[in-house]
């Protein structure tokens, strides 16, 4: 059997239709298959690759620490440079208030541990999330997705869960002296790219603080510049009281983290010793080529050109399908009239025959009728170009 045949008999599926493109080299904003075909990849492994895939400096820190050591203990109880090095990094551009630094595998077990972290610190044991929100796909995570249909087969799930309607100044009102923490995304990304105001941000953190409630921010997928900032709950002139990070953070090696104030960081040593542990969160390669990545990103200075790179996408994606483009930065969304239309769009820009590229785009899990665009932040204007010309020509 060739590789694709064994894909998909030992590999676990998740859908029904896999793309199963075997990929053997990515470079920048480009991926290749077996077959010598290329495709411009316009979602960056789903806004991992915010620096290109297999950026030279985080080749050169991969393989610096390689030769150094991989895995020597749980995480937590060596002193490993690594970590250290990151979370330093970390805490000197958040605000004070977050400067302790919890590593994990991803993006949803730093759901787990935030969630965790603020029943301990608060005493308290109901959690406000919002719908159409998305926090990933553990049991506790999925319990606080905002969406019914992901949620349904698994239950039961966490008690205590309240979903609240994102944007909307009345749904405040369920967050009150019981609730421990309201986790909320500083953008709705598998909505379709929805953002609130600064006027409900701000009045979601002051009634966080009025309650005595955790306001525990999101930012997996619009952290480290997709959104034009370095954290986008900048743009909101608020803080959280814990944040959130996965995908980017690693640099495209696996890595989470929630952050919070070292006192609250605390209450996870005692009652029980242990309050959270895992074997490779922070693996010190992951660790590595994160901190590569985030020093590449002030470097090269690869945040301050997402706003030009935002606008020319806006002002090149024209055409009768396209209902609407909704932008958050370099993450953004093509609403068209229906996922059929999306689903035979993305399909045809796929289509890499007689030597022209392919392009790789995706849907939202809430919005499947939106085209998903979240290329690395290194794409060219050049690349943008060639990017939307694919697009246009798949829609006629």
């Amino acid at each position: 059997m060739n590789q694709r045949e064994l894909f998909l008999r030992h590999v676990a599926q998740t859908s029904p239709a896999p793309l199963a493109l075997e990929i053997v080299k990515a470079e920048g904003a480009w991926l290749f298959n077996a077959i010598g075909n290329a495709y411009l990849d316009l979602i960056g492994g789903i806004s991992v690759c915010n620096v290109g895939h297999r950026h030279p400096k985080v080749v050169e820190a991969i393989k610096a620490q390689a030769d150094a050591y991989l895995h020597v203990l749980v995480y937590g109880e060596f002193v490993q440079s690594p970590q250290v090095n990151y979370a330093t990094w970390l805490a000197a551009h958040l605000p004070q208030t977050l400067d302790s630094v919890y590593f994990t595998n991803s993006g949803a077990e730093a759901v787990e541990g935030a969630m965790k972290l603020a029943k301990k610190v608060t005493n308290r044991t109901e959690i406000v999330s919002f719908i159409n929100s998305y926090h990933g796909s553990t049991q506790g995570a999925l319990s606080i997705i905002g969406d019914e249909y992901w949620r349904n087969s698994y239950r039961p799930l966490l008690p205590g869960i309240h979903h609240a309607s994102y944007g909307c100044f009345k749904s405040l009102d369920l967050i009150n002296t019981r609730t421990a923490c309201v986790v909320a995304e500083t953008v709705q990304a598998e909505s379709g790219i929805k953002k609130p105001s600064v006027e409900w941000m701000k009045a979601l953190r002051m009634k966080c603080s009025e309650t005595g409630t955790l306001l525990i921010l999101d930012e997996i997928q619009a952290g480290f510049g997709r959104t034009g900032s370095l954290w986008a709950f900048e743009q909101y002139g608020i803080e959280p009281d814990i944040l959130m990070l996965g995908k980017a953070l690693g640099g495209g090696m696996p890595l989470g983290a929630f952050i919070a104030s070292r006192e609250r960081m605390l209450a996870l040593t005692e009652g029980p010793v242990l309050g959270h542990i895992t074997t490779f969160g922070g693996h010190p390669v992951s660790c590595a080529a994160g901190l590569a990545a985030a020093i590449a990103m002030e470097e090269e200075k690869m945040i301050e050109g997402v706003e030009q790179k935002a606008q020319l996408f806006l002002s090149l994606l024209k055409h009768p399908l396209i209902r609407d483009v909704r932008s958050a930065g370099l993450l953004m969304a093509v609403e068209l009239d229906s996922f059929e239309v999306n689903k035979r769009i993305i399909d045809k820009c796929l289509d890499a025959s007689n030597g022209s590229p392919g392009l790789i785009t995706d849907w939202f899990l809430f919005a499947p009728h939106c085209m998903r665009i979240a290329p690395p932040l290194t794409i060219s204007e050049e690349e943008i170009k060639q990017a939307c010309q694919i697009i246009l020509t798949a829609m006629e």
